[in-house]
């Protein structure tokens, strides 16, 4: 028997295992990635945050000496929430009040000697200048009884800033001192927001900014909800002005309907915007592909994509959300490549 070179039992070997895999491969199943149309919903994480929250402080200093509210108690406006020892003030009140009864009564004294100085004048009993005195220790004596009515408002005043009050309808968030406390003035006493008005803030890249569908309200998702109750459509939406020049984002403002149960400042949202694609917009949008052609492995998760040879290679992606059986692709991938919808066919091929 005649030996075969080895050199041409090699080239048997290449050309046996080549041919079965450019069949393989011409028949792999393949889609162009293409940019999304029309419509595009991408998401936003954002925060809630209430349009009236205040923070009541102190105006006067004080031990807290009563404390009517606590964390969670919805209260009304005008509602006493907490005392401060007011002692002190009151007294200064009630002496400015007996300093106002003493200045009435030189007052009444003065407008009487003043009457009697006029007749004593009409009669030509006393001088001009007489008169003229009488008339200036009366004005004097009145304008020191206005003056003494200042005080007294003013020491009033100053007793009704150890009474703090709600100055709307809401709910206590926080309350930061305790029975005994010592109250001075700019510390705060307690936190209240209007639970009727809530938004969510998020903040968003000016070029999607640019993009927004106008007049079309975006969806609110709130994770932290029960399902059924995790979606809201907003009331109004509001776009700031201005642009942060450290992130390049725009702030965005979505009031939520009244009523929403179990909202509060400070809860997870996300914001869902409708931003239109193609043309080009395009050019940034995200890429779709069919959902089969996703290969997870471990923590990879990649396309297999044809090169220029038509040969399936394996390409690490970062994903979007689902759109039905399409799926956004976000980076690994450029328009108009290939993507095998079949990845175990692809697999098998070397």
């Amino acid at each position: 028997m005649q030996a075969i070179p080895l050199r041409h039992l090699a080239i048997a070997a290449w050309l046996g295992l080549a041919a079965p895999t450019g069949a393989l491969a011409g028949e792999l199943a393949a889609v162009a990635a293409q940019a999304a149309t029309g419509s595009a919903a991408s998401a936003f994480d954002g925060v809630v945050e209430a349009l009236r929250q205040t923070v009541v402080a102190a105006q006067v200093p004080g031990a807290v000496v009563r404390l009517d509210a606590k964390a969670g108690d919805r209260v009304a406006a005008g509602q006493v929430l907490l005392r401060i020892d007011a002692r002190a003030a009151d007294q200064n009140a009630a002496a400015t009040d007996a300093q106002v009864q003493a200045a009435r009564a030189s007052l009444e004294v003065a407008s009487k000697d003043f009457d009697r100085q006029k007749q004593l004048f009409q009669k030509n009993y006393i001088s001009q200048a007489a008169l003229e005195r009488a008339e200036s220790e009366f004005k004097s004596t009145q304008a020191q009884v206005n003056a003494q009515l200042a005080q007294a408002g003013a020491a009033r005043t100053q007793s009704g800033f150890h009474i703090v009050r709600a100055p709307f309808a809401g709910v206590i968030a926080e309350v930061p001192v305790s029975l005994g406390d010592m109250a001075m003035p700019g510390r705060p006493l307690l936190t209240l927001y209007d639970p009727a008005a809530l938004r969510v803030t998020v903040a968003v890249p000016q070029t999607v900014a640019a993009r927004m569908a106008a007049g079309q309200l975006p969806r609110v998702e709130l994770p932290g909800l029960p399902a059924g109750r995790q979606w809201v459509t907003p009331v109004r939406l509001q776009l700031l002005p201005t642009v942060d020049p450290g992130t390049h984002t725009v702030q965005l403002r979505a009031d939520l309907p009244a009523g929403v149960a179990g909202v509060a400042p400070g809860m997870f949202a996300r914001l869902w915007l409708a931003v239109p694609v193609g043309g080009a917009a395009a050019a940034g949008a995200p890429l779709l592909v069919p959902s089969p052609s996703i290969v997870r492995r471990a923590e990879m998760t990649g396309l297999y994509v044809l090169d220029p040879n038509g040969r399936p290679v394996l390409r690490q992606v970062r994903l979007g959300r689902a759109d039905g059986d399409k799926v956004e692709v976000l980076s690994g991938l450029m328009p108009g490549e290939r993507v095998v919808t079949d990845p175990q066919a692809a697999a098998r091929i070397r």
